[in-house]
């Protein structure tokens, strides 16, 4: 018996350690990386706690009410629902936002783009920002955050997605600067309306890749929110082309996208002449994931 093993073995049947180490185990068994901190997750969505509840009170019985909540919420993730679905929330840049199937859940890569648009922008005194796709609204919002003196224009082809992006705007305290807006990238954006800075997370998942991506994001998350056409392309190409018509001079464009479309998308920005030469930004893993390039 190993050491961890031992350890589980001393919490009393039906308790909170108990529980915890059964779901460890089952979460594992379903081939869900990460189980123990989703194990954990779980138990403080149902119990309503904090961690360190989950190490100082191991030994009391898990009540009837978390054990009900819990037993569904497993069930769900163990089919391999994204857990962010599951407890209704998820953590970006430091904020809360909630999460409901109409958006793609936002990653921690996904937080360079904000960290190089506050960058960029820090300078201006009221900035306005266009997120294309915003989705949940987590690009747009952290940057009204950081920013307080940014105004975002939020767009997205999804009304439902629209919905959810303008409740984290109010979540965050932001609703005066966000204004959420339907349109299909560019097309119900007044023609006179220039930016500061226009931000994207596209689609960019080639349409045949879908169907081999991890269970959580194929079967689940949003097909409209992953699908860049057949090369992956179809989403940023249009943004490259479209977007100096809606920037002012000097104004900046960044995208985030698979590593492998870098350099396809900087010779796209080449063609245009209307960027000044891009500079790519790797994430933490060290791979090219944002473009970012002034209008000249």
């Amino acid at each position: 018996m190993n050491l961890l093993t031992l350890k589980e073995s001393r919490w009393p049947a039906g308790s909170v350690g108990a529980e915890s180490g059964d779901l460890k185990r089952r979460l594992g068994a379903a081939g869900i990386e990460g189980a123990a901190s989703d194990a954990a997750a779980l138990l403080c969505w149902a119990l309503d706690c904090d961690r360190s509840y989950l190490v100082s009170r191991g030994e009391e019985a898990l009540p009837p009410g978390a054990k009900a909540r819990l037993s569904e919420a497993v069930s769900r993730r163990v089919r391999r629902e994204p857990l962010a679905y599951i407890l209704g929330e998820r953590e970006f840049w430091s904020l809360s936002f909630r999460m409901e199937p109409a958006c793609l859940i936002p990653r921690p890569e996904t937080e360079l783009l904000v960290e190089r648009a506050a960058a960029l922008l820090s300078g201006v005194a009221a900035p306005r920002i266009l997120d294309l796709g915003t989705g949940s609204g987590a690009i747009g919002v952290a940057l009204a955050k950081e920013l307080p003196g940014a105004r975002v224009v939020a767009v997205d082809s999804s009304a439902p997605a629209l919905e959810l992006a303008a409740g984290n705007a109010r979540r965050n305290g932001v609703e005066g600067r966000f204004e959420a807006t339907h349109s299909d990238l560019f097309e119900e954006i007044p023609g006179d309306a220039l930016f500061d800075a226009v931000v994207s997370n596209p689609p960019y998942v080639p349409s045949s890749e879908i169907g081999g991506l991890m269970p959580e994001v194929a079967r689940y998350e949003p097909r409209e929110a992953l699908d860049g056409g057949p090369d992956g392309m179809r989403f940023l190409r249009r943004i490259v082309h479209e977007a100096p018509a809606r920037l002012k001079r000097g104004g900046v464009l960044l995208m985030e996208m698979d590593p492998a479309q870098i350099s396809r998308c900087v010779a796209e920005m080449r063609l245009t002449r209307a960027y000044g030469e891009p500079a790519v930004r790797r994430d933490l893993a060290g791979r090219e994931r944002v473009i970012e390039a002034e209008t000249v």
